[in-house]
């Protein structure tokens, strides 16, 4: 039995529109306030199937100038969505100036699409010891306490 993947195009997203697609398929964070850009993945039905969403570094010491983050990326499932964002992510954000685009997986994730979109993997991404991801200074809310988060890089 041959399986028919659909063919994927990238398209300009509204900060909008993408946060509307996360609330209902991000399996655990929610929508982002403010972005730098945002992009959608259709199909040959010209049916939005996933998007990724890229702002500026949360964790301030990465917030250099020349660095972004892939906020959030959510789709519906459809196979390789998720490489065609993060590799779609990476040429927008190498193309408009910047230095280095990150992001951050649980660790119970397998990375596969983005090693398959030419990202590789820092480590484990840790806080202060006992202090968590929330400070009194930017409180928030981690859906995934006990869970441990890898960040990725892609650079030029």
């Amino acid at each position: 039995m041959t399986e028919t993947r659909s063919r994927l195009v990238v398209i300009p997203m509204d900060l909008s529109e993408a946060n509307a697609f996360v609330r209902l398929h991000h399996r655990h964070h929610q929508p982002v306030p403010g972005h730098k850009f945002s992009l959608g993945v259709t199909d040959e039905a010209n049916e939005l199937r996933g998007v990724a969403i890229v702002g500026r570094p949360v964790a301030r010491h990465v917030d250099d100038g020349w660095t972004l983050e892939v906020n959030r990326v959510a789709t519906d499932g459809c196979p390789n969505a998720c490489s065609a964002l993060y590799g779609a992510c990476r040429r927008a954000t190498f193309a408009l100036g910047y230095r280095r685009l990150i992001t951050y997986t649980l660790a119970s994730e397998s990375g596969a699409s983005l090693r398959g979109a030419g990202w590789r993997c820092l480590g484990e991404a840790t806080t202060r010891e006992g202090q968590g991801w929330s400070v009194p200074s930017r409180p928030r809310v981690d859906r995934h306490p006990l869970q441990r988060k890898l960040r990725w890089e892609a650079t030029p």
